[in-house]
């Protein structure tokens, strides 16, 4: 014990260095996604994220979008905390059986337009977890799911890409006619 001691304090702590995207790049990211929410609905987006049975690699990252670096309610984007004021349910992790019924009702609750992002690679098809007893599997296999981000777990930045391109694939589809 004394040795490991010892060897913390000449190490010091591991960090890592900040994310390499730019400042510019990411307000106007956080721009873009908030004009396309404005244009399709009128508002700005609200998020309504849902643990499905996830090892939190990826609601860290959601969390991430909150800090002060990626700060998105200083762009209108915002989490809620009911999935009757949601535009967006944000879902991770594979699907749990506990977790079946639960994220039924909050897709039921979820008024209409509404669109699934099933985030991380355990949302797309049960990830690590599949064919476990446990999981039901993907999001798909519980609730129509709108778009998939990969990762394990997406970065914050990727998470912006796609919730903007979903937004652009609405408003496009919207148009057409």
């Amino acid at each position: 014990m004394r040795k490991y001691l010892f060897e913390s304090l000449w190490k010091g702590p591991l960090t890592e260095t900040a994310p390499s995207i730019e400042e510019e790049a990411r307000a106007e990211l956080a721009q873009a996604l908030d004009r396309a929410a404005r244009q399709r609905l009128g508002r700005s987006l609200s998020i309504r994220a849902v643990d499905a049975g996830s090892c939190n690699g990826c609601e860290l990252e959601i969390q991430a979008l909150g800090n002060a670096f990626y700060d998105l309610e200083r762009f209108g984007l915002r989490f809620v905390a009911s999935p009757r004021h949601a535009d967006v349910l944000l879902v991770t992790g594979p699907v749990t059986k506990n977790m079946r019924e639960a994220l039924e009702r909050t897709y039921q609750a979820t008024p209409d337009p509404k669109w699934v992002v099933a985030l991380g690679n355990c949302a797309l098809d049960g990830g690590i977890f599949a064919g476990s007893y446990a999981c039901v599997g993907g999001v798909s296999a519980v609730v129509p799911v709108d778009l998939h981000i990969r990762g394990c777990p997406p970065s914050p930045t990727d998470i912006l890409r796609g919730l903007l391109a979903l937004l652009e694939c609405a408003t496009a589809q919207k148009q057409a006619p």
